[in-house]
């Protein structure tokens, strides 16, 4: 049963992944009392939760330290959000203990399935956009959502296939899922730029379908564009952003009625962190002339 939780409040601020080659520049120079003390020119850093996940040890303690200087979102890729059979309780309890641990500004995770019963892909699998997979999704935000005590972000996935017995456009599922549950959108921007290209939808008429209230994060990253062997592009988040996605980035923040936080991804081939640093100014840059509004502030 839906419960209503605190809204998530909006904020434009810029931030990347947290990735283990650049640990040591986002230690060095932090403040040891708390605070936002950071060196590295960022309003947050993003994490996948699932690295976290534990009861201690290095790794944690690194995040923990991070987390003094630096507002931190924790983004899941395992929680199975449309698995006709439930989530699991142990992957729960561990998210939550995670949350209570760093208390982040929020807690996202996808719009996709990955495991059975008995096996974990690894992998975020499409969903069926059927009124039945609506609603296993639907009941499966509540619980988690429930669990946690806080609303969630849900991404928007990547894809490369779709099911003939779809009954939805993906924003129409989206708009519903956020109607029904009260959760909130992280808009992927390379997703919705690889998913139609993919598909053969418009990119504009995705934007133009989905709760744009409901944004309250952008993820750009890289993808390995179609080649005469394949016809398809993939999501491989191993590359500079696009120029195609910078485009649609520039759109999705012409339309959007609220500031959003805009984060760069990089998760294979990970340069060195001054070169994300000016691909998140170019986004500093798109937002200033798209959207008119200076960073607001993020929340410590």
């Amino acid at each position: 049963m839906k419960t209503q939780h605190d809204p998530i409040e909006s904020f434009g601020g810029f931030g990347l992944g947290l990735r283990r080659p650049h640990y040591d520049e986002f230690l060095a120079g932090r403040d040891e009392g708390g605070g936002t003390g950071g060196s590295v020119p960022v309003d947050f850093v993003e994490v996948i939760s699932e690295n976290y996940m534990i009861d201690g040890g290095r790794q944690l303690r690194i995040l923990e330290q991070v987390r003094a200087n630096y507002p931190v979102i924790i983004h899941g890729v395992s929680m199975s959000i449309g698995s006709a059979g439930g989530l699991d309780g142990d992957y729960l309890a561990k998210l939550k203990q995670l949350e209570q641990r760093i208390d982040p500004l929020w807690v996202s995770d996808h719009l996709c399935w990955t495991r059975t019963s008995a096996h974990n892909s690894h992998d975020l699998l499409p969903m069926p956009l059927t009124q039945e997979g609506l609603q296993a999704v639907c009941d499966n935000i509540d619980h988690a959502q429930n669990t946690l005590g806080r609303a969630m972000l849900f991404e928007n996935p990547s894809s490369y296939l779709t099911f003939p017995e779809d009954e939805l456009s993906e924003w129409e599922f989206l708009t519903a899922m956020t109607q029904r549950t009260g959760c909130y959108l992280l808009l992927d921007v390379n997703n919705i730029y690889v998913s139609a290209a993919n598909h053969g939808f418009s990119a504009e008429e995705y934007l133009a379908g989905l709760p744009l209230d409901r944004v309250r994060q952008i993820h750009l990253a890289g993808h390995d564009p179609a080649t005469p062997e394949r016809d398809i592009i993939i999501d491989t988040h191993d590359r500079d952003v696009s120029e195609g996605v910078w485009d649609l980035y520039a759109q999705a923040l012409a339309v959007l009625p609220q500031p959003v936080a805009t984060m760069i991804e990089r998760d294979d081939h990970i340069p060195p962190l001054s070169e994300l640093l000016r691909e998140l100014d170019r986004a500093r840059g798109i937002a200033g002339e798209n959207a008119g509004a200076a960073p607001q502030k993020v929340p410590a």
